[in-house]
């Protein structure tokens, strides 16, 4: 197989001491490397023999091209499977779409294990991460962003709500953020990043390859506790020589964190987007992002309202399950194809919506406890 039509480029670097650094390279710039079923195949498959291999002691995660590190799902195939799903017989069975039922539980699956990784992984988010994007980098355990970090969580605008376990990772955000960037989809920069919770580290991108070069001549074992402590040695003192930088200031979540918690802090969603809808602001951030509300689909809304309700007290492993029973109402039956079709594939963006209260169902599992496809996790 050729190079430019591998999905992922595996390689192991050998350290000083013999030990090896495995690098994932996420390989679809063209789509600014959204996941696929054969990049999620590629990844575990690395990231399982890896694991078991005593002389790779860390694992680093980044994407091919100046742009993205992952700017979210495959979609284009996913609306064509559920394009077809809702012409055929099977219309309306949840379980009908084969291939959405393979996508979304293969894709949980592997960030379940970049969350569970024993290894340390450093995860370079630079350029555009969005939606599955942040669903391979918020399980990373050492994450770090760049100048040119760009993320959001923007399901919601194209019927689905925040998955790759966002119903997790929005709930254990700063006050009301997560709410804030679940109904908004706002996008958000490095300094954000790390006040949310999704990067640990901010850095320059231009010192990668210093970064890399150092984590080489680290004296690595097999040690997993202490190789992560090595791996975090190196990125804070990389924070530490290359100083501060105006991109590295507050952000625009944490300047109007009091604000945001004001108009997300409310009893229910209709409350939420009533007071969304009312904000009268000359910040175009804030105004950008109430305007999205808007626009986005209703019922996936407050979808993604009950989502970070149902899954507060919630393990990691019980969100995932959850999840992939919701994303499969969603592809069967709710505004998902529609969101897909009006933004990337006849591109009018004018979504004809369902009523709001068309996906109250969703959160009913497919399955019973023991016949979860998730139920190992």
């Amino acid at each position: 197989m050729q190079r430019e039509s591998t999905p992922v480029l595996a390689e192991t670097l050998a350290a000083a001491n013999g030990r090896l650094i495995g690098v994932l390279t996420l390989n679809a710039e063209k789509n600014l490397n959204a996941v696929s079923l054969p990049m999620i195949a590629l990844l575990a498959q690395h990231l399982t023999a890896w694991a078991m291999d005593d002389r790779v002691a860390m694992v680093v995660m980044q994407g091919a091209g100046s742009k993205a590190f992952c700017a979210g799902g495959d979609l284009q195939n996913l609306h064509r499977t559920m394009q077809a799903h809702h012409a055929s017989a099977q219309n309306g069975n949840v379980l009908g779409n084969d291939y959405a039922n393979a996508f979304f539980e293969r894709e949980y699956r592997l960030d379940y294990q970049i969350h569970t990784y024993k290894k340390p992984i450093l995860c370079w988010g630079h350029g555009i991460v969005m939606g599955g994007g942040i669903g391979l980098m918020a399980g990373a355990s050492h994450r770090v962003a760049t100048e040119k970090t760009r993320m959001a969580m923007p399901e919601a605008g194209i019927g689905l709500f925040p998955d790759v376990g966002g119903s997790w990772f929005l709930n254990r955000m700063p006050g009301h953020a997560g709410r804030f960037l679940a109904l908004t989809g706002a996008s958000f920069e490095a300094a954000d990043a790390r006040y949310a919770g999704l990067a640990d580290y901010v850095l320059p991108h231009a010192v990668k390859a210093d970064v890399l070069e150092a984590l080489l001549i680290q004296p690595w074992s097999e040690n997993c506790e202490a190789n992560h402590a090595l791996a975090g040695y190196v990125l804070r003192r990389a924070e530490a020589r290359h100083g501060d930088y105006g991109w590295t200031q507050a952000g625009p979540l944490r300047q109007h964190q009091d604000l945001i918690d004001n108009l997300c802090g409310r009893d229910t969603v209709e409350e939420a987007l009533d007071a969304l809808a009312a904000l009268e602001t000359n910040n175009p951030w804030l105004a950008k992002a109430a305007a999205s509300s808007k626009r986005a689909s209703p019922g996936a809304l407050r979808l993604a309202w009950r989502m970070l309700e149902a899954a507060r007290h919630l393990s990691l492993a019980d969100v995932f399950r959850l999840e992939y029973g919701v994303a499969l109402h969603c592809a069967a039956q709710g505004d998902f194809a529609e969101g897909i079709r009006a933004l990337l594939i006849d591109k009018d963006m004018s979504p004809r919506w369902q009523p709001a209260g068309s996906s109250a169902a969703f959160l009913d599992s497919p399955w019973s406890v023991q016949q979860h496809p998730l139920a190992d996790l």
